[in-house]
C-alpha cells in the first residue's frame, strides 16, 4: 500500500477529518489528537501496512510507524488538507495524567535540542578515540605529540554546547509556549555570561561566587537545565501578557526590554539559585542509586526503564545525563539503559525467528533493528508489549545488562545515543565491556522470548 493511501485510510479509521483536532509526529509516532476516542477502528489502523503499532494516551492516538516512514506518512496527511501542526505546538487534553503532561512539555522543550547533543557525543567519542595512547601508538605517536591547536579546536566541538546550553533550553522553552524564540536566547545567554562566574571555574575552587546580600550565590550556569526551562516558561507568559497591555505603536520597544529586565532579574536572583539548587540534589540522589553496591542501580535502572519509555515520560532524564556529564564527565545512566534498549531488541528479534506469520516477521525483524539502533517503540509497541511475556522477558535481560554494566562500571563520554550508534560513546579503555555487556543483554531477552515468552498460538483471534 503506498503512503498516500495509507494515510487516507488513518485519517477513515480515526473517525474521519471531522473528528481530527490536530496531527503531528516525533521521531516514530503519528499523533492524532481527537475529539472522540470511541470512533478510531483502532482493530484496523493496527492492521494498515507499515503500522507498528498503535496506543491511546493522554488526548492523542499516537500511531507507531518508525523513523523515516512516520515523516512521508505526515507529509501525505498534510497534504490532504488535514490540520497538521509541529508536535511542539500541538496541544495535550486536559483529561491526561498532570505529572504526565508536565513531563510531555519537558519532551518537547528537550527534543528539538537532541540533535546538537547527539553530535557533541559523537564528537567525545572521536575525541577519546583520537587522544587514546593505544591508538596514537598504532601512529607511533603519543598524547603530548598532538598538536596544542588541534585540541582546542575538539574542546570547541565537545564543550560548546553544553556550554550554552541553557540559551537553547530557553530558546525552546519560549518557542514552545508561545514566546519569541529571539528573547529566550538572549535570557538564556544572559545565564552564562561571561560577565559572571563561571560555573565550572567555581566548582573547581579556582573562582568564587558574588554573594549578594551575603546569603544569595550568584554564578554563570553553564550546563544547567531547569533554571533556563523555568525561566523559559515564566519569560514566555510574561511576554504574551505584556503584548496584550501595551500598546502596537510600543510593543516593539516595551515589550522585549521589559520581558528581559524583569526575567534577567528573577532567573540571576531567584529561580537560578533556588533550581541550580534543586539540581544539584536530584544529581547528587541520582549518584547516590548510581553508586549502589553490588549492582543494584544496574538492576533497578536497567529493568524499568523501557516501562517508563511506555508511559511516556522518560524524557525527564535527558536532563540528569546532562548533569552527569557536566558534573562528572561521564554518564553512567546511559550504559544502563542501553541494556534495556538492547534486551528488548533481542526479544523483538526472538518473535521474528520463532513466529510464522510473515507479517509478524516482516513486523519483527525492521523493529528490531530499529531497537539496536537506539528506538525502541516500534519494538515495544508493535510486538513485545501487544505480546506481553516479550516485553517481560526484555526487562528481565535489561535487568541482567545493567547488573553487568554497573559492576564494570560503564560510563559514557555523551549522551542520546544507545546501543549500535552508543559505542562511539565507549571507544576507550571499555569498549569490549560495552559490547559485552549488550550481547549479554540481547542474548538474555532473545533466549528468554524464544524459549518461553512467545508461541504463535498468541496470534488467534488477531
Amino acid at each position: 500500500m503506498e503512503n498516500n493511501q495509507i494515510a487516507k485510510k488513518v485519517i477513515e479509521y480515526v473517525g474521519g477529518e471531522e473528528n481530527i483536532v490536530s496531527v503531528a509526529h516525533c521521531a516514530t509516532r503519528l499523533r492524532v489528537m481527537v475529539q472522540d476516542e470511541s470512533l478510531i477502528q483502532k482493530e484496523k489502523v493496527e492492521s494498515l501496512d507499515k503500522v507498528k503499532g498503535a496506543f491511546f494516551n493522554s488526548g492523542q492516538y499516537q500511531i507507531i510507524f518508525g523513523t523515516g516512514t512516520v515523516n512521508k506518512i505526515y507529509d501525505e496527511v498534510s497534504k490532504l488538507g488535514i490540520g497538521t501542526v509541529a508536535k511542539s505546538e500541538q496541544k495535550v487534553a486536559n483529561d491526561g495524567n498532570w505529572f504526565k503532561r508536565g513531563i510531555r512539555v519537558f519532551g518537547d522543550v528537550f527534543v528539538p535540542i537532541i540533535p546538537v547533543l547527539v553530535a557533541t557525543g559523537l564528537f567525545m567519542g572521536l575525541r577519546g578515540l583520537l587522544t587514546q595512547p593505544q591508538v596514537l601508538g598504532l601512529f607511533g605517536l603519543a598524547p603530548e605529540s598532538i598538536n596544542e591547536n588541534f585540541l582546542l579546536y575538539t574542546q570547541v566541538l565537545t564543550d560548546t554546547a553544553f556550554a550554552f546550553l541553557p540559551a537553547l533550553v530557553a530558546w525552546s522553552t519560549f518557542k514552545v509556549f508561545g514566546g519569541s524564540p529571539v528573547i529566550g536566547i538572549v535570557l538564556g545567554l544572559m545565564l552564562v555570561s561571561p560577565s559572571l562566574p563561571n560555573a565550572y571555574a567555581v566548582a573547581a575552587g579556582t573562582a568564587e561566587p558574588i554573594m549578594l546580600f551575603n546569603f544569595i550565590p550568584i554564578v554563570g550556569y553553564q550546563g544547567t537545565v531547569l533554571p533556563a526551562f523555568i525561566s523559559g516558561i515564566i519569560g514566555a507568559n510574561l511576554e504574551k501578557r505584556l503584548r496584550k497591555i501595551v500598546p502596537d505603536t510600543f510593543d516593539l520597544l516595551v515589550t522585549p526590554f521589559v520581558t528581559l529586565l524583569i526575567m534577567s532579574l528573577l532567573s540571576l536572583l531567584v529561580i537560578g539559585p533556588i533550581f541550580h539548587s534543586f539540581e544539584t540534589v536530584v544529581l547528587n540522589a541520582t549518584e547516590w542509586i548510581l553508586a549502589l553496591p553490588f549492582g543494584l542501580a544496574g538492576i533497578i535502572i536497567g529493568g524499568l526503564n523501557q516501562v517508563i519509555v511506555v508511559t511516556g515520560v522518560h524524557h525527564i532524564f535527558n536532563f540528569l545525563e546532562v548533569q552527569l556529564l557536566t558534573n562528572t564527565g561521564s554518564n553512567p545512566f546511559n550504559a544502563i539503559i542501553t541494556s534495556g534498549m538492547a534486551a528488548q531488541g533481542g526479544a523483538t528479534l526472538a518473535v521474528g525467528l520463532k513466529t510464522k506469520s510473515k507479517k509478524l516477521k516482516a513486523l519483527a525483524f525492521p523493529s528490531a533493528l530499529s531497537a539496536l539502533l537506539g528506538i525502541t517503540e516500534p519494538a515495544i509497541f508493535g510486538v513485545n508489549l501487544r505480546y506481553v511475556k516479550p516485553f517481560l522477558m526484555g526487562l528481565i535481560g535489561g535487568a541482567v545488562g545493567g547488573f553487568l554494566a554497573n559492576i564494570l562500571k560503564l560510563a559514557g563520554t555523551g549522551m542520546s545515543i544507545t546501543v549500535i550508534p552508543g559505542t562511539l560513546l565507549y571507544l576507550n579503555n571499555q569498549l569490549f565491556s560495552y559490547i559485552l555487556v549488550n550481547v549479554i543483554a540481547i542474548a538474555v531477552g532473545f533466549l528468554l522470548t524464544y524459549f518461553f515468552g512467545f508461541k504463535d498460538e498468541q496470534l488467534k483471534g488477531e
